[in-house]
Parts: C-alpha cells; structure tokens; sequence
C-alpha cells in the first residue's frame, strides 16, 4: 500500500543536451562516450581532448578516473558522478575498483540530489524478489496523472542515469516507477543477483510492491525484449514501449560476428559443442579487448561458466517466441545507425507481434542526432514520443467509451 506524503519541491524544468560527436576509432568505446556526455552528465570539453588516447579497457579506466578526480577537485560534482560512473563500465568483473568507483558515484550522485529525496518529490522503495531488495524511484505529477510509467534499462545500466528522464515525463503528468531488476546496476554488483531471461517475475515483484494495477512498461536497450517479455506473461501491462530494437540477443550479438562465422557457430550452439566453441571465442577475446570484456562481463552477470555458456543462454533473451502473446498497444523505437542492432533485425521483431492492438515503429535518425543506440544524442526527442504516444491513445480510449 503506498502512502501518500506531501513535497515541497516542484518538479524543476529538465533540459537535455542534443548532439553525437566522433570521439574515438572504436564504435563502442565511441558510443560509451557519447553516453558519458549526453546521458550522464560528462562534458565534452573534458573528453574530446583524451577520447583518442582510449584504445584498451585500461586506457578507458586510467582516463575516466582521472577526469572524475579533476572534476571533484573543482567541485564539478555532477560531472564526476559522470566519470566515476562510466570508469566502472568496461572494469573486469572482480576489480575490486569495480565495486569502488561504482560505490564512488552512487554516494556522490544521491549527496548531490538529496533535495529530490528529503522533500518527498522523490520516493525510494523497494521489491523483494528471491532473496534480494530490487531498488525502486518514484515520483508523482504535481496535477493530474495521464498515465503511470514503469521504466528499467537493459544490459549494462545503471537506474541513475535514467533520473532525469523520470523527472521529464512526471513534470508531463505521467507517474513513473524507475527500478532496477537482477543483472543490473547495484543489483548485480552489491547484491550479487544474475540476469534472468524471464523478465515477468521481477516487474511482478515490483509491480507487487508499488500496488498498480494498469501501467505501461518501457524498457531501453536490451530492456526492448524484456519489457515485451515481461508484458507477455503480466496482465497489469496494459501499453509497451522498446526503446530499442532487440528481438533476439543471439541474433544480435551473432551480428557483430564475421559473416562467415555465423552459420558455423549457430550449428555448433545447435549441436552443444562447447569445446571449439570455446576455442573459437577465446581467440577472438585475445585478438579484441572488447570483446574479450563483452563476453567476460556476459559470463559473469548471466551467470555462465564459458564462453559456450554465455552465448547458449543468449538464445533465451528473445522476444520474438513470445511475440504473439502480446496484446497490449505497442511502440517500438529504432535508430537507422545503431551500432549494436542492425536494420536487417527490424523486420524479425516487427513480424513477431501479430496480435498486438495497435503497433507503431519509430526509426530516429542521424539528422535527428537520434540514430544512435538508444538514440543517445536526443534523449528529449525519445521522452517526447512516448509521451506524445501515450497522450495519442488516451485520446483514443477516451473516443471509444461509450456514453
């Protein structure tokens, strides 16, 4: 049962910055920045000039916790809650400055918004689900609720960075629920809870503790195939929003892949041969850096043994085998550049939603500064459709309600 309480701050105006910059030869360690900067609270000013010293994931730790002790020196704390942060993000799992910088930023970020949280505009709750505390934020509309919003992140996200979204759509009359589920943020680093694929038994958890009955989900990054996952097997889930195309995480990371690599490999997941699996992988993790990360960071947070391990439990975070059972109004949105999510997989998530009530598809794009993953050059852009979507279909019940 929620309780009410009375705030004594307004929901303040949130502004976003708006652009994508060249920064670094690799794609991701190029996207990671540009997340730093425009999801964050990084400044370019700061990055540009070190961006292209970054080459391995060393590089991107010494540099990341430098900037943040230089910002923290000049009191610039947001901008070193940006670096401490993202210094942790392509760290080995089990350095124990992982935990530090993570634990760093965390402390940092909850001193410097603490007005959000003692005025009672911001509520921290929390789920129990097997055995560990899901964090939940809330924030209420200061008038009248047009919708309630239940948002996560995906593979690799930190709720915190989600804050000020939550706070745009509130100050818009929405209601948001923020949390993180296992596998993510301080649920997987301090609590130690892994990934699961079936995504339903977490928002239950959550869903359970927040006492709503009608919610739309929205899901960013790998959180497009679990919040449809979720919304499958959860009746409360009355409106889904993917912030990202992402119909199959095998698929998916098989497309990073050589071409030439991808059929061997499916027949080798298909036929359990873990060994040359293994072999394959490990040559590969010792040729490139990240993805020698990618896959020792999916061992760890999905909870895989190997390299075979972790790619056989990809095959589960799909969507598309339960894409019928969606019934729910639909958003999807995509990003006509995006690094990780090729446009060949559009079709196969799209295809996979034959009974939906209504499905929309957005593709943002470059000239949007939005056509990145996760369009992150625009982030006002995204927030702004799903509300202007969201307000679409109240308008459409509200015509369809007999009188």
């Amino acid at each position: 049962m929620k309780e009410s309480r009375r705030c004594t701050m307004q929901i303040p105006e949130i502004t976003f910055s708006r652009g994508t910059y060249s920064l670094n030869r690799d794609p991701n360690f190029n996207f990671q920045l540009n997340r730093v900067i425009q999801w964050d609270g990084g400044r370019l000013e700061d990055i540009a000039p070190v961006s292209e010293s970054i080459c391995t994931s060393a590089d991107w730790k010494r540099q990341l916790i430098r900037l943040g002790d230089t910002a923290l020196a000049e009191n610039r704390t947001k901008n070193a809650i940006a670096y401490y942060r993202m210094s942790e993000f392509f760290m080995a799992d089990g350095d124990p400055d992982k935990l530090l910088y993570y634990q760093k930023a965390t402390a940092l970020f909850y001193k410097e918004y603490q007005d959000y949280f003692s005025s009672g505009l911001v509520e921290r709750m929390e789920a129990i689900y097997e055995g560990v505390k899901l964090p939940i934020l809330h924030v209420r509309p200061e008038g009248k609720r047009r919708d309630v919003i239940l948002l996560h992140g995906g593979n690799d996200s930190y709720f915190e960075e989600l804050f000020f979204p939550m706070l745009y759509w509130a100050r818009q009359g929405f209601e948001v629920y923020l949390f993180e589920g296992p596998g993510q943020g301080g649920v997987v680093r301090e609590q130690g809870k892994k990934f699961t694929h079936e995504w339903e038994r977490p928002v239950k958890a959550v869903l359970d503790a927040i006492g709503e009955n009608e919610v739309t989900i929205v899901g960013a990054s790998l959180g497009g195939m679990l919040a449809p996952r979720a919304a499958a097997f959860e009746p409360r889930i009355r409106r889904v929003v993917g912030w990202s195309v992402f119909p199959d995480f095998l698929y998916v990371a098989l497309s990073m892949m050589p071409k030439a690599m991808r059929g061997p490999l499916r027949f080798l997941l298909h036929h359990n041969l873990r060994r040359p699996i293994n072999t394959v992988m490990k040559r590969k993790m010792a040729r490139e850096p990240i993805i020698d990360w990618g896959i020792r960071h999916g061992m760890y947070a999905y909870d895989a043994p190997d390299p075979f391990g972790y790619i056989k439990k990809l095959s589960d975070y799909k969507m598309t085998n339960i894409g019928p059972m969606l019934w729910q109004d639909m958003l999807v949105i995509g990003a006509n550049r995006d690094h990780f999510i090729p446009q060949s997989l559009y079709s196969m998530e799209l295809n996979a939603l034959p009974n939906v009530k209504s499905l929309t598809f957005r593709l943002m794009t470059e000239s949007e500064d939005a056509g990145s993953h996760c369009n992150v050059g625009n982030p006002k852009l995204v927030l702004d459709t799903v509300a202007d979507w969201l307000n679409a279909l109240s308008r459409r019940d509200a015509e369809t309600i007999p009188t």
